[in-house]
């Protein structure tokens, strides 16, 4: 599709950018009624309590990264990237939606309208689906587009759990990282993805089904025979059951078992606070608290080349209208028990929709 004007706003979580920050960016995150499910009227006050409550030991954290969150400049990187992929498609522009800091969806709508494209396509930097994150930031952007008077048609590419590109980044680095543990004996794979709590993926988030199918996806692509590996999550918070097993527990674990561990980062593909310190400086202490023999943190994929071509190819897919086809559940991903699945849920929809428009958005989900 040559000469077309196309914005491709990158999706994220987003960062504070200062030690002023924390404490509003906290609030953010627990203000969304995608994160603390209950009405707003008990939300907000809650989320007032809890940013203030957590705003110190979280400043201490972004101390040790200088003060502030290195994911705007780690995610300005990957749309650079990106658009460099994308240059033989016409103009093509890629912008940053962060979800609880800036810029936020409702700066980057207006700067999308300026642009005026043609064609608008919303790229999540989160490989797996939650409503938690990738339809929490779909949610605001629709509303912010709307209020900035951006009215282009419109796709969203659902997830990319298994994404080849994405699969070989990670195979790639990860590599590295079992010969540097193995030299300490024979060791353990962690695929260490952000927890949600039980309830979320009771009520039929398929998150948790696809980190899964990412971590089986990258030790097919290793192809070591005996790997020992374990899918597992982290950040859990609150009093609420999580998911697991935990990675601090499988930490234990390691150390109880005398075997070296290689920690891989799944769900996050740009460095930031939880994986520069919690996996790198916390967990690693852990490790050698528990008398774990060596400890190796596997980067994210950043700007990885296979990892921007493939993200590149999912834009020119959604561009062509292409849904990605599963033998499981016959045109989307997820399996029917799912019910959280974006496939699912907008499938009637997307068959209504006339072509154009916001409304006309197609999921697409990539194997």
């Amino acid at each position: 599709m040559p000469n077309q004007k196309i914005a491709v706003v990158l999706f994220n979580l987003g960062g504070p950018d200062s030690p002023e920050a924390v404490r509003p960016f906290l609030f953010n995150l627990f203000n969304d009624p995608a994160i603390i499910r209950i009405p707003g009227l008990f939300r907000t006050p809650l989320a007032h309590l809890l940013a203030k409550r957590r705003a110190k030991p979280a400043g201490e954290i972004y101390e040790i990264l200088g003060g502030k969150s290195p994911l705007l400049e780690n995610t300005q990187a990957q749309a650079r990237a990106i658009e460099s992929a994308l240059a033989d498609m016409g103009e093509v522009k890629a912008f940053i939606a962060m979800r609880y800091w800036h810029p936020m969806s409702d700066e980057t709508a207006d700067q999308v309208r300026r642009f005026d494209p043609d064609r608008v396509v919303l790229l999540p930097l989160y490989p797996q689906f939650s409503t938690t994150t990738t339809a929490s930031s779909e949610k605001m952007w629709f509303q912010a587009a709307k209020a900035a008077g951006l009215d282009k048609p419109t796709v969203t590419v659902c997830c990319y759990p298994t994404e080849p590109g994405f699969i070989k980044a990670a195979a790639r680095l990860i590599r590295s990282g079992v010969a540097e543990a193995a030299a300490h004996g024979k060791p353990r794979v962690l695929f260490s993805s952000h927890g949600l709590p039980k309830k979320v993926v009771k009520g039929g988030d398929p998150y948790q089904w696809q980190c899964e199918r990412t971590a089986e996806a990258i030790v097919q692509e290793l192809d070591m025979p005996g790997l020992d590996w374990v899918s597992c999550y982290q950040s859990r918070v609150g009093p609420l059951e999580w998911i697991g097993p935990s990675t601090d527990s499988e930490i234990e674990r390691a150390g109880a078992d005398k075997v070296p561990l290689v920690v891989v980062p799944i769900a996050f593909v740009s460095e930031h606070s939880e994986t520069l310190v919690e996996i790198e400086v916390e967990y690693r202490e852990l490790a050698h608290e528990k008398g774990v023999p060596h400890f190796v943190r596997v980067p994210t994929v950043g700007v990885e080349d296979s990892f921007i071509q493939g993200l590149a190819g999912l834009v020119r897919r959604a561009l062509a209208g292409e849904v990605a086809m599963c033998s499981q559940a016959g045109g989307r991903i997820c399996p029917d028990g799912f019910q959280g699945c974006p496939q699912r849920a907008r499938q009637q929809t997307s068959r209504q929709s006339p072509v154009g428009g916001q409304q006309a958005k197609r999921p697409l989900a990539a194997e």
